[in-house]
């Protein structure tokens, strides 16, 4: 194979920070090559330095054969690299034709050739194995999926030769997974290399040729062979540690019968019918089933967020007004939503009015906030849970993925909340900050908090809850205790139920 790209001791450094320290990488034609590090080891600043987002003070790009360096990612496009992001920038209100080629419109006189761009689309999603996409077809009515491919599609338009893909499978089931590597497979025997980043190993073994792996801003491994590289060994080179996942001992068994969350037979068409269960005091119940089951729309319910048509949800012992988030949060609810970004964060607030925001009336006086009260209860929690950097007022979009889940742990803390709400607190966590936030979930229910736990990862579930619901189809198949529960169990009672 032929390198593409060449990256040799590349540094970038931020006001009190080295985000990338000497980074190597190499990149050949039609590979798939696996970017593996820690949240805050240096990927994201890196992959931002090679689409032309940041400059570096020192080190050598060399892109098919000659030196190069993008002063934009705009620049970078092209030139043949194309980065698409976890958060896809595509525009919901246009249609697909209209994204693929937006910036570089088709048009003849000033005119836009409205049938010419519909038919260059149309072949370049045939390209990708999905020329049924309709090119006239609105963005915003697809699936993540879907609007995958057309970002593909988009860098494909620019003749792309090499595509970055951050974290491409975080919001896709298992089906829609299997079709992004097929995707990926196309585009490599077509000679295109793909850069993969992502925090889930098991992938890396199906859709990897090579990886390398970051550690604080350096390169401490290159080019180890995807599918035979120990997991082990990844884990080591990426945390210093010996094991992916670490959970931590459950309790002895329960000291508080508190029943802080009654569910009792809520439904809504379509989406779960009856469900039923309880949490208490100190317990963490998990919520284990596939992606469409409807446990996020169960978590949603609960919170509020969506109102059931029929059943009660009580928090202790008081009946909920359905379909109110302010009545849950004030009832003692706390919820860390699935997509924390755009539903949980205020990106480009500091990181104490975010984990303030909750609780403005714990900081008001005479109609005004206090800060310094504010800053040092936002100090406070922030240092109990270990946030890195312990800077109150840093932009929280600067954070890594962990820290960010820290910061929405630190609004429920100074809220005081009762039953905490977790829908994938893993996701985006790098493999050494999971048994940190492990740690923390069993902290704050050996402090009396209720967790309700919503994971994707059926070991994660398994590890972490007490007790275990399994649902599927839009209802509770199993209520037990997590002890003794295999994954395979539980993926044989879902199977069932959908079969029912």
């Amino acid at each position: 194979m032929t390198a593409l790209l060449t990256v040799t001791g590349l540094i970038k450094t931020f006001p009190g920070a080295r985000a990338v320290d000497g980074a190597n990488l190499d990149v050949q034609e039609g590979e798939v090559h696996c970017l593996l590090g820690q949240n805050g080891a240096g990927k994201s600043t890196l992959i931002k330095v090679l689409s032309g987002a940041h400059s570096p003070e020192a080190g050598e790009i060399n892109w098919r054969g000659s030196p190069a360096s993008f002063a934009s990612p705009l620049a970078a496009l092209r030139a043949g690299l194309a980065t698409i992001y976890q958060e896809l920038d595509l525009v919901d209100g246009l249609s697909v034709a209209e994204n693929i080629f937006l910036g570089h419109e088709q048009s003849r006189f000033g005119f836009s050739r409205r049938r010419a761009a519909a038919e260059a689309a149309t072949a370049l999603l045939s390209r990708l194995g999905h020329g049924e996409i309709s090119p006239h077809r609105q963005v915003g009515s697809m699936s993540a999926a879907g609007k995958q491919i057309v970002s593909l599609a988009r860098a494909l338009s620019h003749d792309a030769r090499l595509i970055v893909m951050d974290e491409p499978s975080a919001v896709l089931d298992s089906g829609e997974v299997d079709n992004l590597f097929r995707v990926i497979a196309q585009l490599t025997s077509q000679g295109v290399a793909v850069i993969y980043i992502s925090h889930r190993l098991d992938e890396i073994r199906v859709v990897g040729d090579r990886v390398t792996v970051l550690k604080d801003g350096k390169t401490v491994a290159s080019g180890l062979p995807a599918k035979t590289t120990p997991t082990a060994d990844l884990v080591r080179l990426m945390t210093g540690r010996d094991t992916e996942y670490a959970f931590p001992a459950r309790s002895a068994g329960k000291t508080d019968d508190r029943e802080l969350l009654s569910v009792r037979g809520i439904s809504r068409p379509g989406e779960f019918d009856g469900i039923s269960f309880t949490v208490h005091a100190g317990e963490i119940v998990g919520l284990a089933g596939l992606v469409g089951s409807g446990r996020s729309e169960i978590l949603e319910t609960v919170y509020g967020a969506r109102k059931p048509a029929t059943g009660q949800i009580l928090v202790n012992g008081r009946r909920l007004r359905p379909g109110s988030v302010r009545a849950a949060v004030r009832a003692g609810l706390g919820l860390c939503p699935e997509e924390r970004k755009s539903q949980g964060l205020l990106l480009h607030e500091a990181v104490y009015r975010n984990a303030s925001v909750a609780n403005l009336r714990r900081f008001s006086r005479g109609g005004f906030i206090a800060r310094s009260r504010e800053l040092a209860d936002v100090t406070k929690a922030i240092g109990e849970l270990d946030v890195r950097p312990a800077d109150p007022v840093r932009p929280v979009r600067t954070l890594s993925g962990g820290n960010q889940q820290k910061v929405l742990l630190a609004r429920w803390l100074l809220r005081d909340c009762r039953v905490l709400i977790l829908d994938e607190p893993t996701r985006g966590v790098d493999v050494g900050s999971r048994s940190e936030m492990y740690r923390l979930i069993r902290r704050l229910a050996g402090a009396g908090v209720g967790v309700l736990l919503v994971s994707s990862e059926i070991p994660e579930v398994l590890g972490l809850a007490d007790r275990v619901l399994v649902v599927g189809a839009g209802r509770v198949l199993h209520d037990g205790p997590a002890a003794g529960l295999t994954e395979t169990a539980v993926l044989d009672m879902v199977m069932e139920g959908a079969a029912a």
